[in-house]
């Protein structure tokens, strides 16, 4: 039995060998049976197809996103330096030429270009009427104030203390000063000393000596100087003195006080330089003056702060309302802002406004050259985004800022009921003294 499965093991052993070889046939004489041997054709390797390009363009997209991003710094001072860094940058990139696709703001043109929008920035003085440039405001309406002395010495005097002194603080301390010294008359007409203030007292010197125009107000409310003499001092000295003609008008003097008190700086108003344009295709076509990018020393000051501010902002933690703050006073670049509005019919409105003011003043600028300023109309930013007069918000909050255009439209309901009436908004929309000096747009 034994044999038997010995036998049994060599015969699939000797079938599994494979085939047979003859002994006298050498190792390279044999040929490997089965399929004949054939040259091997090496065909060009093609590049990927446009297809798979894109493919493999997305997934590599896809595995970027999917990869964990850097950590950035942890210490306050490795993330001051980082974000010195990213300001450093920024600022080198803003006077390069912006990438295409983004935004792009208009590059200052020189004054004397005949193709500007608007000549430059130019103010109203509240006195004169003038309509000056804006190095030349505040020399105008100092002279202003200084010719209105010989027409009424108190109003010039107290418009000088106010504007002329830029300490807004210590003004006000040297006006309740002032009007505690009137007061005391008033209360007290009887009593001479409250009649008499003394110049070299210390109050009088810290709060009121040291602002222009105070001696000037006094001398025009009935004050006079005099030399008199001080009980225990050798030499006399010097007093403003209320005269008798001014004691018996006390309602004069308690006038003089309220105005002085409610009185406010004399500023020069923009000028909104009101242009009306027939219709054209260069609408959207800013060309502005350098008065429109150039800061003031003062407003360099603020912007160089507020970037120092944002280096320490940056290493705490902040809440949402925070940085939407933040954010927004990022986007108060730009002092003034040239709006120009497209009606129905294609005529443009343009006029200058300061970056930060409300909606609701370019609500009004447009009201008052509308022939009917009774109907309701709303006004569209870009992509159709209606800009509310209730809510109001500022030019720069909603982008507005260098230059916009903005569309009029009817109100929807308006339009409705004039439809249902069968009737249509009247197509001259304008003032007719406005488009009688309608200008065309270059």
């Amino acid at each position: 039995m034994k044999k038997f499965f010995q036998e049994i093991k060599a015969d699939i052993k000797f079938k599994s060998a494979g085939p047979g070889q003859k002994l006298t046939e050498s190792v390279g004489e044999r040929a490997p049976r089965g399929k004949p041997n054939q040259p091997a054709l090496q065909q060009p390797r093609q590049g990927p197809t446009d297809e798979a390009q894109m493919a493999a363009a997305a997934a590599l997209a896809r595995l970027e996103q999917k990869q964990p991003r850097a950590r950035g710094p942890t210490s306050q001072e490795s993330i001051r330096n980082q974000v010195r860094k990213e300001l450093r940058a920024e600022a080198t990139v803003s006077g390069s030429p912006e990438a295409p696709g983004t935004n792009r703001v208009p590059e200052p043109r020189e004054e004397g270009s005949t193709h500007l929008a608007v000549p430059a920035v130019c103010f109203t003085c509240p006195l004169t009427g003038a309509t000056l440039r804006k190095d030349q405001r505040d020399a105008h309406i100092k002279e202003a104030i200084l010719s209105h002395f010989s027409t009424d010495p108190v109003a010039a005097s107290i418009m000088k203390i106010h504007t002329f002194n830029r300490d807004r603080d210590r003004v006000k301390l040297g006006v309740d000063t002032i009007a505690k010294y009137l007061d005391n008359i008033c209360l007290h007409p009887e009593e001479e000393k409250y009649r008499k203030i003394k110049l070299q007292n210390r109050v009088f010197q810290e709060r009121i000596n040291c602002l222009e125009g105070t001696h000037e107000f006094f001398e025009a409310v009935g004050f006079q100087k005099a030399l008199l003499p001080v009980p225990d001092q050798e030499g006399p000295e010097e007093f403003y003195v209320l005269s008798e003609a001014a004691l018996a008008q006390p309602q004069s003097l308690r006038k003089h006080k309220e105005q002085l008190l409610v009185a406010e700086p004399v500023r020069a108003t923009l000028a909104r330089q009101r242009r009306v344009f027939q219709p054209s295709p260069l609408a959207s076509q800013f060309d502005l003056p350098g008065d429109f990018f150039n800061l003031t020393a003062e407003e360099v000051r603020r912007e160089q702060r507020l970037r120092s501010e944002a280096v320490e902002r940056l290493s705490v933690l902040r809440t949402k309302a925070m940085r939407e703050r933040e954010e927004q006073r990022e986007r108060r670049r730009y002092t003034y802002t040239l709006l120009r509005v497209r009606f129905p019919d294609g005529c443009l409105l343009q006029g200058t406004f300061y970056a930060r003011e409300r909606v609701a003043a370019l609500y009004a600028f447009v009201r008052e050259a509308l022939q009917s300023d009774w109907l309701p109309f709303e006004l569209l930013a870009s992509g159709g985004q209606r800009l509310s007069e209730e809510e109001s918000p500022a030019f720069d909050e909603c982008g507005l800022v260098p230059s916009a255009l903005l569309t009029f439209s009817w109100d929807a309901a308006l339009l409705e009921d004039l439809r249902a009436a069968g009737a249509e908004p009247d197509s001259s929309i304008l003032k007719p003294e406005l488009l009688s000096t309608i200008e065309k747009l270059s």
